[in-house]
This record gives structure tokens, sequence and C-alpha cells, in this order.
């Protein structure tokens, strides 16, 4: 296989990647808390024996987009959304994981618990009861509970030491390997939750994009390989 080849394979191996990854954020387009992820290019260049180079596109590195996503008003009582940098707190068997995704309910013992059945913390990293007959639930911007104007936790709203290297988990979970403290320009905003922060008609452009890259480099690789066929036949007769 000549350099040419092994050039257009790397970057076929790139966009591949890439079109699993645009794939993936069409298919979350309606998942609360999700994050879009893109991936990145990278040329890598060899010298050769002769004075030329050989150069090669990897695409081999994902990054995530933390923009802000739309908060839509739900109107559940155990309903949150963050507006600005910040995290929900959650208990995994994993250890803990940060999270945006805030539609949240009490299990069986009254806990706040993700959809996972996940225990959400609160801001010293224990686990929020929500007593259920103890009147209506009240939230105030800094993540304080309250039932009859007495607070009886305080979400756990947290930011990570360093955010672009958090490493995502189960779709809308990150890990902090980097450890993370509280959140100081966060608002929790009661009934609300905050929607994925796809934009739809751009990555369905890229989509369209990633697809006719890969099938033209496809196209290359099939007409290399007809042309060394012919030149092997040529040169055994």
């Amino acid at each position: 296989m000549d350099n040419s080849s092994y050039t257009i394979l790397t970057r076929q191996s790139g966009l591949a990647r890439e079109l699993r990854v645009v794939a993936n954020n069409i298919a979350n387009l309606a998942t609360t808390g999700f994050r879009s992820e893109g991936v990145i290019f990278s040329e890598y260049i060899q010298g050769v024996t002769n004075g030329e180079s050989l150069s090669m596109g990897m695409g081999n590195v994902h990054n995530t987009s933390f923009a802000q996503g739309v908060l839509t008003q739900t109107g559940g009582s155990l309903d949150f959304g963050i507006e600005g940098d910040g995290y929900f707190l959650i208990e995994t068997p994993r250890g803990e994981r940060l999270t945006r995704a805030g539609s949240f309910s009490a299990n069986a013992q009254g806990e706040l618990v993700t959809h996972d059945g996940f225990r959400v913390l609160d801001a010293g990293g224990a686990p929020i009861f929500v007593p259920s007959d103890a009147g209506p639930l009240s939230v105030s911007a800094d993540g304080t509970l309250s039932v009859n104007g007495a607070p009886i936790a305080q979400l756990g709203i947290v930011q990570p030491n360093a955010p672009l290297d958090l490493v995502r988990e189960d779709g809308v979970m990150f890990r902090a390997d980097a450890g993370f403290e509280q959140a100081q320009d966060a608002r929790v905003a009661h009934g609300f939750t905050e929607g994925s922060n796809v934009n739809s008609v751009g990555q369905l452009a890229r989509l369209i994009e990633v697809q006719r890259a890969y099938e033209m480099g496809q196209s290359f690789l099939e007409s290399e390989d007809e042309r060394m066929r012919t030149a092997l036949k040529s040169l055994s007769q």
C-alpha cells in the first residue's frame, strides 16, 4: 500500500468517528442536560529518507461544548435548571459525578434521585431528603430547598477545577478527576429543566459534509485499488 492510501485511510478513520459523534448528538436533541460533542482533527507529519514528508490527518480527540442550553418551564416541583457555570452533584456506585440534567424525583425513602436512581447530594456531599407530606417545596436561586419557609437542604451546585478535562460518562454525567468546588456564579431555576445544547441545523449540515467527505475518500481508495490491480496485471503479462 502506498503513502496516499495510508493518508486517506487515517482520514477515513477520523471521519467515521466523527459520523458516530454527530449522529449521537442528533439522537440526543431532546435529552435533558445533554452536552454536544465534536471531533478535533490533528495532522501528523513524518519525514522520509528522500527528503519528502508524509502527512496524515487523525480525528482522535473529542471535545465537548459547554454552552448553556435553553431552560424550559415544566412546573415540576423536583425539576431544577442551572443558569451559568455549575453542575448538580450526584452520588453513583463509581463515585461522585456532575450533571446538568436536573429532572429529579423522590425514591421510596424520600431521597432526591436522578432517573437512574442515583442520589442527589447537598452542598456538604450528603443525600437530600425531601419530606413528601411537609407541604409545597420552594427553592431559592442558590439552591436552598425550603418547606413552609424553613430550609431543609441546599442542592450541591459545583464547578470543576479543570472544566476542559471533564470525562463524559453515561451521556449526561461527567467525572471531574481534578476535583471541584462550590460554584459561585450559578443560579438555580425551580420548575425548569435545561435542554440539550445541540444545534440541530448545524449538526445536520455537518452530518452531510462528513458523509460526502467520507464517500469521496472511499471513491479515491476504490480508484487507487483498481489502478494497482491494473498495474500488477500489466506487469505479470
